[in-house]
């Protein structure tokens, strides 16, 4: 089974390759624009013949994308969330019409949450900022793509690599950085917000599970942890991991991302993706945690 994962060097991306590598008789093809990438593709400005040439000579059985932008402004989000996907489905379409294509998506594109109550992939979409927004029209597009497609709905993914653009890893960073003593002081902005934190290798799973489930899926399957934590949670288990004995404090200008806007609990429910791949998580918050701090399981 030959593979091509677009957006390989990325956080997800890297985890994602790495698994599937693992799989018998599989071949794992890299895309992106790292220059050690087996296929250079930037979907942000790749034409559409341009990429259905470089699918005709990768011939996948099938393609998981994990190319996307969680920063920069509007132009830039829409340029790989939005315009990506839809240039990948238009290439498939001409040169991998049986190809299956797996997208992550985010659960961002749900929006706001009601505390309690986890979002089922048909509860209505509401992105609270550009993110999110971006993210819902490529899922759009792949979802209208007539494709043998599944959108992954990822929550907050944690685990070794994590990005300094997301708090799981500033968070690794800033305790890196800081001292071990008494009066050291982290600062961060509200963390009373609830996210659904959901192991790397639990993600990758899914995407496994995806990629060589033998029937049809359906098109957008959420995949988190079931649970929502006060993120104060996570920044405090890292503390922990770390033995950081200084303070921490909230609301000391650090501000709120433009991912999380002011969506205040976020939760997915995870039964869809149960019945439809096997799938359930298999790592608890903790676990994740460990596995960042000691950077184990790195791709």
């Amino acid at each position: 089974m030959r593979i091509l994962v677009l957006g390989s060097t990325g956080y997800l991306g890297a985890h994602v390759a790495e698994r599937l590598r693992a799989l018998k008789g599989t071949q794992v093809l890299r895309a992106g624009r790292s220059p050690d990438a087996d296929h250079g593709v930037d979907l942000a400005s790749v034409r559409p013949e341009e990429l259905a040439k470089t699918l005709a000579s990768a011939a996948p059985d099938a393609v998981v994308n994990c190319a996307g932008t969680t920063g920069g402004d509007a132009v830039t989000l829409a340029e790989l969330n939005t315009r990506g996907p839809a240039v990948l489905c238009a290439a498939l379409r001409e040169a991998a019409p049986g190809a299956r294509l797996v997208h992550l998506g985010s659960a961002a594109e749900y929006g706001p949450g009601e505390p309690g109550n986890p979002v089922t992939e048909s509860a209505a979409t509401r992105p609270a900022g550009p993110y999110g927004a971006t993210k819902l029209a490529g899922t759009a597009m792949v979802t209208a793509s007539a494709l043998d497609a599944v959108v992954l709905r990822v929550g907050n993914p944690v685990g070794p690599g994590a990005p300094p653009t997301g708090l799981p890893g500033r968070t690794t960073a800033l305790l890196r950085g800081a001292g071990r003593g008494p009066d050291a002081v982290l600062r961060f902005g509200d963390l009373s917000a609830h996210r659904d934190f959901v192991d790397v290798r639990d993600v990758v799973r899914a995407v496994e599970f995806a990629v060589t489930a033998p029937e049809p899926l359906p098109p957008v399957l959420n995949i988190g942890s079931g649970r929502a934590v006060p993120v104060r949670e996570l920044v405090h288990g890292l503390a922990e991991k770390a033995r950081f004995r200084g303070r921490i404090e909230e609301n000391a200008g650090g501000g709120r991302s433009i991912r999380s806007g002011e969506v205040s609990w976020q939760c997915s429910a995870i039964g869809a993706a149960e019945e439809a791949l096997g799938w359930r998580p298999l790592h608890t918050l903790d676990e994740a945690l460990t596995a960042l701090w000691e950077g184990d399981g790195s791709p």
